[in-house]
């Protein structure tokens, strides 16, 4: 194994990884988060996995002063769990916040480069549908559902994101201090549209850089009907409130 590049991460970096029952993955996940450099750390929020995951983690914490968790009593949603990791980066002066799932459809190796990126945007966006970027191994109709609501948000949105969904990012803190966490009340994919229109809405600079996505080994799937009807039905709520002046 190669040396970390120590001069990555210039300043600190917490990568939020939401999980339910995720014992088979975590503890990979992370050690390999925290070997891209020394300066990242990473904070687990669990709903209440019965699987033993926050277990696991607990152990890792007792050897790594970089691994946090916070323990939350039930499955409560990816948008409320990403807005408790912010507000816990933001409480402890972190300077980048990262979106990171806990199944290796985003690869560790990919964070230096979404913080590089950073050097020169407020929010990075990991994206599958620019040039460069890939899915690995979905079937036809998941391509056709993530693909076909990217360019609906789009469409709707105006805007020229072309992975809205994706859920590998990096935020400054300048962004998360700005936009009103408290009116994001989107708990599935439909969050990851809304935090990045909020991010472009107040000015700030997104860009996205390309990675390859592929598809959980272990585990199930956290898709499910309610989430996709959530970002259909969102997305025009979003635009009619901006049009009104009330986003």
């Amino acid at each position: 194994m190669t040396s970390p590049d120590t001069s990555v991460v210039t300043e600190r970096a917490l990568v939020i990884v939401p999980t339910y029952n995720e014992r088979e993955n975590i503890a990979r996940l992370v050690e390999s988060v925290l070997e891209q450099d020394p300066r990242l750390e990473v904070l687990v929020v669990d709903d209440g996995s019965p699987d033993g995951t926050s277990e696991i983690v607990s152990g890792m914490m007792e050897r790594s002063s970089r691994v946090h968790m916070l323990q939350r009593p039930k499955k409560m949603g990816l948008g409320t769990a990403y807005i408790a990791g912010f507000r816990w980066a933001l409480e402890r002066g972190y300077d980048f916040a990262f979106e990171m799932d806990a199944d290796f459809s985003h690869d560790p190796d990919d964070v230096p480069r979404l913080v590089t990126a950073a050097a020169d945007a407020d929010l990075v966006l990991g994206s599958r549908y620019v040039e460069g970027g890939s899915i690995g191994n979905w079937g036809r109709i998941r391509r056709f559902i993530s693909s076909g609501g990217s360019w609906y948000a789009r469409v709707l949105l105006g805007v020229g994101i072309r992975d809205l969904t994706c859920g590998f990012r990096c935020y400054r803190r300048e962004v998360l201090e700005t936009i009103d966490l408290a009116a994001i009340d989107s708990r599935g994919y439909a969050f990851q549209i809304e935090g990045t229109y909020r991010t472009l809405r107040a000015g700030f600079r997104v860009v996205e850089i390309p990675i390859r996505f592929v598809d959980r080994e272990h585990g199930g799937s956290k898709m499910s009907r309610s989430i996709v009807l959530e970002a259909i039905w969102k997305v025009p709520v979003l635009r009619f409130r901006a049009l009104t002046r009330r986003l």
